[in-house]
């Protein structure tokens, strides 16, 4: 039997996250994993309890706010974000874990990601950050992109 490819098979499933997102802009999967067992996954859309942005419009097209930008005028988390809390909530310790995520984190993702231990960053698409490519390669985290 063939070994998995374990950086692609974890992708696919950041992938199938994604399908979750209320994100107008763009759909956007992560997932938290250590030993190859999944510690938690998230998406991006607005906080438990909001009304999404598809009900309400997007606050960022409205303001005409482009990508990589003001990352506070959003109504929404981040994937990432929303992996690292549900860990939390669920009393999940992520030190040591490696980020699957369909997209390069933010720089607000990026430090949260440094401060909850992470040690390994894969992603497939990039993301208009460049002071999060700064922190990232700073903090000494392996940041790897995934082809195909």
């Amino acid at each position: 039997m063939k070994r998995p490819d374990w950086d692609h098979y974890f992708m696919e499933i950041a992938q199938v996250v994604s399908t979750r997102s209320t994100c107008l802009r763009r759909s956007v999967g992560a997932v938290l994993v250590k030993n190859r067992q999944i510690l938690a996954t998230g998406y991006n859309g607005t906080p438990k309890g909001m009304e999404h942005c598809e009900t309400v419009g997007c606050l960022r097209e409205q303001l005409h706010v482009p990508s990589g930008k003001n990352h506070e005028l959003c109504r929404g988390i981040h994937a990432e974000q929303n992996a690292v809390v549900q860990a939390a909530v669920h009393g999940v310790s992520v030190d040591g874990a490696t980020l699957y995520c369909t997209h390069q984190p933010c720089v607000v993702c990026t430090k949260i990601l440094i401060n909850a231990g992470i040690k390994r960053v894969v992603f497939r698409n990039p993301y208009p950050d460049k002071l999060a490519e700064d922190m990232l390669a700073a903090s000494g985290m392996t940041v790897e992109v995934l082809e195909g």
